[in-house]
């Protein structure tokens, strides 16, 4: 029993952020200061401006953080108006750390071997976070707004010649909250639908967190079309509040939602498994549940949203598992994404294709976004995935 009068106490997690947060903002100091200083701005006053904006950046982000925990409806303008330039700013901050740790041990060394006065120079800080401001301004809004369609063939051994171009539309992590409404995932809706997929999947996180937005979600799964239908399974995030509701709703529009079950595809006499797991993280994964009523011999495709489980599929015979969760690390370096990106220091399957022996794992990249609302290196992407006789 918490005693009457004190404040609940900032989590760890929290606390870390904070701090992170309170770091990435010093070189924004050095940076804006200068630039006052370069208006004309006298230098007692610029620093006075510039620390001040500090804390101010730091009491945003407090706001921002302890929203995301329980995310809500909120007013278009307060959304697209404030928070988005101000993660704009914050990813700008952090995009300029590491450049600033690094001039601050190099340029000293610099100096000294040129023998001039040791001593950073502030418009280095000033154009590093106006250039992050460019790049990061690109990756909150344009990088994440546009999608693509990414076209992914996989052989299946024992698939029968005529599931030969059986078609997949995989969705994943669409995380519709605040920062992605309805209005923005019903874009995908569209896309897929044009595909005229035989089969849709969504292979979890539908949810940023909390339960608030479980109607548009089921609306935006409701819209969605296949020959077949449409399978859904639950990730991590879809449990970061009550998820039974979600399932209820979802199950109403029409979706299978998979929870360690499976099915069988039937097409013209020819036959394909198609499993999913409950979310891993919230230890409801049963891999032997879901393959249980699989017929023997039976080409089977799994949808588990953690792509770290894979191996233990592939174990078990299953010809394809479409995963998302990682996010391709949600930024990577441009061009490289498969190579250098976040999520590869967490992952081994962190993004694209994977065979271990007959076994395909396909990693989605994600629609959607979680923690800072940037995407760079890794569009979003719905995957059209075509199955081949092997």
């Amino acid at each position: 029993m918490r005693a009457i009068g004190k404040r609940p106490r900032m989590s760890r997690f929290m606390r870390f952020l904070v701090t992170i947060t309170t770091i990435i903002h010093v070189p924004f100091v050095v940076a804006a200061a200068e630039a006052m200083r370069r208006f004309g701005v006298s230098p007692v006053v610029a620093w006075s401006i510039a620390g001040a904006l500090a804390p101010i950046g730091i009491w945003m982000f407090v706001g921002r953080a302890k929203r995301g925990m329980n995310d809500a409806h909120r007013p278009w303008w307060s959304t697209f108006l404030v928070d988005v330039p101000y993660y704009v700013h914050w990813c700008a901050c952090l995009y300029s750390l590491i450049p600033s740790i690094v001039y601050c041990l190099v340029e000293p060394l610099v100096d000294l071997a040129r023998g001039e006065p040791v001593g950073p120079s502030p418009g280095f800080f000033m154009w590093t976070y106006a250039t992050g401001l460019v790049v990061c301004g690109y990756g909150v809004t344009l990088r994440r707004w546009w999608f693509v369609t990414r076209n992914v063939e996989v052989p299946i051994r024992g698939l029968d010649p005529k599931l030969d171009g059986y078609t997949i539309a995989q969705l994943s992590d669409l995380h519709i909250g605040a920062l992605t409404p309805l209005w923005w995932g019903m874009r995908w809706v569209k896309a897929s639908n044009a595909l005229s997929p035989d089969l849709v999947a969504i292979t979890g996180d539908m949810v940023t967190s909390g339960v608030e937005f479980h109607g548009d979600i089921a609306e935006l799964v409701g819209g969605l079309r296949g020959k077949d239908g449409v399978f859904v399974i639950m990730g991590n995030h879809d449990y970061f509040g009550e998820g039974e509701p979600l399932v209820t709703l979802l199950r109403e529009r029409g979706a299978h939602v998979l929870r360690n079950q499976g099915t069988v595809i039937e097409r013209e006499g020819a036959k394909l498994y198609l499993a999913g797991t409950d979310d891993t993280w919230t230890k409801r994964a049963n891999l032997d549940a879901a393959l249980e009523e699989r017929p023997d011999g039976m080409p089977t495709v799994l949808l588990q949203h953690d792509p770290d489980r894979f191996p233990q599929a592939a174990k078990r015979d299953v010809a394809l598992v479409l995963s998302g969760h990682t996010h391709g690390g949600q930024i990577a370096v441009p061009f490289f994404g498969r190579y250098v990106n976040a999520s590869k220091l967490a992952h081994r399957y962190h993004i694209g294709v994977y065979k271990e022996g007959d076994a395909t794992l396909y990693v989605h990249p994600g629609l959607g976004t979680t923690g800072p609302p940037m995407r760079l290196g890794v569009a979003p992407a719905i995957a059209l995935i075509t199955l081949r006789a092997a």
